[in-house]
């Protein structure tokens, strides 16, 4: 096979938009026209690492385990969550080797972090550095895929080789390069194909055709194409485990109001459709920059709205036996929180239930605690499931890995 890539052209409750709401949009990008092209993408990079980040607050350094907000956090009834690593500068993306052995990726920094158990002591320990944003990762059959800035590598055995590592092999570097939303997710799809997200290179513009998409591509990096259209940057995306669609988040432009736009849960049922970024934000919210031409009704809608700056990243769906029936089958969601906005919402795990067909029947809080007083003590960032059915949920700003239990800790379904 040979390698082408082809160019691709508060949760619920927001009604549509008032003539003074379009009007109100219509005053603020008139008035802010540098703040709508922030982020603007193109050029290489500087070397330093923490430049290859741009629009996003600085995340601090790791907090020290008594400092950690694990005793803030509030769950349902019946559920606990303890601290399952700490010290883990930026602790983004999480995915679990067959043997147990926590993956944890970063954006801001170059490193790929393991947590594994030795003699009844968890430790952490670095498998990779000198990378470029390691925040994507996915694993399969022994082997620990990586995505950086502009490329895709591999760690095939890698749990046998914790101590010592072997060099990655880059599968595929036909990726852009840019400081804004250049980090990506990354995961594994029921048809054992890579799915990756390459993000706007801004807040908000007409981006290149190979932007602003979710791509797929086989395991050895070939045949790489655009698999959803006008995603401004998913962060997290997960397939519906009967169904075997992609559903994913999409975090909504920045420079409107603290009220709009929405981010989104979106549902895939075809490859190659459009959900409407720069044109349409929220489903239903013509852009007030790019939208001439074009009506919202193009693209594909939303499945549910998640809050306007919530800034929606990881998502799961639950298929264990730890937690209730109830959350069977549902989604866990973590919004990292708002940045941008006046009075800051996010900074949650929150549970969104499906209805049968695939479209999204109600959405609750789950895990919260993180805000306080208009301020974050944590954010959390990425979602994975424990072969026991827990819940493990990543925290950049405090550098830490938290682990969400049930009762008596059944079995997970296979």
């Amino acid at each position: 096979m040979t390698k082408r890539c082809r160019s691709g052209l508060g949760l619920p409750g927001l009604g549509l938009l008032s003539t003074a709401t379009g009007c109100l949009i219509v005053a603020i990008v008139s008035a802010v026209p540098l703040l709508a092209q922030q982020g603007g993408g193109g050029g290489r990079p500087n070397p330093d690492l923490a430049a290859r980040i741009k629009g996003v607050p600085k995340t601090p350094a790791p907090a020290s385990e008594d400092q950690l907000p694990t005793r803030e956090l509030k769950l349902p009834r019946g559920f606990k969550a303890d601290t399952y690593a700490s010290g883990i500068a930026d602790a983004r993306s999480l995915r679990v080797g067959d043997k147990g052995t926590v993956f944890v990726g970063n954006r801001t920094g170059d490193k790929v972090y393991a947590v594994v158990d030795r003699g009844g002591k968890r430790e952490t320990i670095t498998i990779a550095s000198g990378l470029d944003r390691p925040n994507g990762l996915a694993f399969k059959d022994g082997t620990l895929y990586i995505a950086e800035g502009t490329k895709i590598s591999k760690f095939e055995a890698i749990e046998d080789n914790l101590d010592n590592p072997p060099k990655p092999v880059v599968i595929d570097s036909d990726f852009p390069d840019h400081l804004a939303h250049g980090w990506k997710f990354l995961s594994i799809g029921p048809d054992n194909k890579l799915y990756v997200s390459v993000g706007a290179p801004c807040n908000i513009c007409a981006p290149p055709a190979s932007n602003a998409q979710i791509r797929r591509l086989n395991l050895d990096g070939t045949d790489q194409e655009p698999f959803a259209l006008g995603v401004r940057n998913s962060q997290g995306f997960d397939f519906h485990p009967n169904s075997k669609e992609l559903y994913f988040t999409d975090s909504g432009r920045d420079g409107l109001s603290d009220d709009l736009p929405n981010d989104e849960l979106n549902r895939v049922t075809k490859s190659g459709q459009h959900f409407g970024f720069p044109y349409c934000q929220q489903g239903d919210l013509p852009d007030p920059q790019f939208a001439s031409g074009h009506a919202c009704s193009e693209f594909a809608a939303p499945v549910a709205k998640l809050g306007a700056h919530a800034a929606a990243l990881g998502m799961r769906f639950y298929t264990g036996t730890m937690f209730p029936f109830r959350y069977r089958g549902g989604i866990f969601i973590a919004r990292h929180g708002s940045w941008t906005r006046s009075n800051k919402i996010g900074g949650d795990v929150i549970y969104v239930t499906l209805n049968r067909d695939g479209s999204v029947r109600s959405s609750e809080p789950f895990m919260t605690g993180f805000l306080k007083n208009n301020a974050y003590i944590g954010q959390p960032v990425d979602i994975q499931m424990m072969k026991d059915g827990s819940l493990l949920v990543s925290d950049d700003y405090a550098g830490a890995v938290y682990r969400i239990t049930y009762g008596g800790g059944r079995t997970a379904a296979p």
